[in-house]
């Protein structure tokens, strides 16, 4: 794997990911890297256009298998539905990106001054923990993010019993800029349970999709999905 090797900030890099993280990196140019996003790619002989986007696909799914490892030992006798909507709330990208503005990462991500992309400070974040994952480990990222994020810069209890109506929030963004929301959806099994896909659609054009144990379920996730990525948080 091909890394950044040339960068003026590589110390801010350095003491943001101690005073966040708690611990001084030890391969510098990933972090970098995960914060690169695509608009500002740097192009490399060997390994192409280079930004964070291979490190927030490891990211997500390292964040949530710590989430879903640490919600199933902390509420024991929940059961699975409510499990996953609670991994939903941490792990969403609306939560994410006001994570990353909190913690100060967004003053970090390497952008192109003309892009306005809603999702990228939350894709940063996960590009982080892919960071974090590839120079520790797993057993040490879940360390990391547990202490160091869960357990001090979210309000877990007011987080996953806060319910927010985020159809209504992309019904209501849908209406004032004139356009057409729309959903359909598909039923599926999974193993004994029944599962719900909603799609969310803008004009004709799919743009978010999700999944839930009920119709109302998959489209609430859906359209979260949607507010995350497309309307300003």
């Amino acid at each position: 794997m091909a890394f950044l090797h040339k960068d003026p900030v590589s110390s801010q890099i350095k003491s943001f990911i101690k005073n966040v993280f708690g611990f001084s990196p030890r391969h510098l140019d990933i972090y970098k890297m995960a914060l690169v996003h695509r608009s500002s790619s740097q192009s490399d002989v060997v390994a192409g256009k280079l930004n964070n986007e291979r490190l927030e696909y490891l990211g997500d799914a390292v964040l949530g298998a710590i989430t879903a490892d640490f919600l199933f030992r902390k509420y024991p006798f929940a059961p699975e539905g409510q499990l996953t909507e609670m991994r939903s709330k941490i792990v969403c990208r609306a939560n994410l990106n006001a994570l990353s503005r909190k913690i100060g990462l967004d003053k970090q991500v390497i952008i192109d001054s003309h892009v306005h992309a809603k999702s990228v400070n939350g894709d940063a974040f996960e590009a982080i923990m892919g960071a974090i994952y590839l120079d520790l480990g797993y057993e040490k990222t879940k360390k990391v993010f547990i202490q160091r994020i869960l357990m001090t810069q979210l309000d877990l209890e007011t987080l996953l019993t806060e319910e927010k109506n985020f159809k209504s929030k992309a019904l209501s963004w849908a209406q004032k800029h004139h356009l057409q929301l729309t959903f359909s959806h598909k039923e599926f099994d999974n193993q004994s349970n029944k599962l719900y896909k909603a799609y969310l659609f803008i004009d004709g054009e799919k743009k978010t999709e999700g999944e839930g144990y009920t119709i109302k379920q998959a489209e609430q996730a859906a359209a979260e999905q949607f507010c995350g990525e497309t309307i300003e948080n």
